[in-house]
């Protein structure tokens, strides 16, 4: 049976409090991000993030000596997952958006892949696998959401 090296992370919130004076809120939270002060800093374990996948090598102790396998893509951090998401649903948008101003049928596949969007930003938001990308010919998917 063959065997993997997988590369697992999670975020480690690290938390500081410290007191600043500022006409507002606003003019407060601008020093506090601003600054570069973290000797007084915390962690804190009980709000870290969902554990992902960041690597596959095959074989056994196999991290960074051969080549990487891609990660599947619901193996990923959901942030990342949901900003690539974002980045797509918005190309599908300003498509149907220009064929609906010029008047023009938006095209089979690409009412096709927004169908398939939908039911992959479903998946990432139920933190489950997505649906087969479909091809851009309509046929067989030639991408696979493993």
């Amino acid at each position: 049976m063959p065997e993997f090296t997988i590369e697992t992370t999670y975020r480690l919130p690290v938390f500081r409090h410290a007191t600043y004076s500022a006409d507002t809120p606003e003019a407060a939270c601008r020093l506090a991000v601003e600054d570069k002060d973290w000797s007084g800093q915390r962690e804190d374990y009980e709000s870290s993030g969902e554990t992902y996948v960041t690597g596959i090598w095959e074989g056994a102790d196999a991290a960074y000596r051969g080549q990487a396998i891609g990660v599947p893509r619901h193996f990923g951090e959901a942030v990342q997952r949901k900003a690539a998401h974002l980045e797509l649903m918005l190309g599908l948008l300003k498509i149907m958006v220009g064929d609906a101003k010029a008047r023009r049928a938006t095209a089979p596949e690409w009412l096709a892949k927004s169908e398939w969007a939908i039911a992959l930003g479903e998946a990432i938001l139920d933190s489950a696998r997505g649906p087969d990308e479909p091809a851009a010919d309509g046929g067989d998917p030639d991408a696979r959401d493993h």
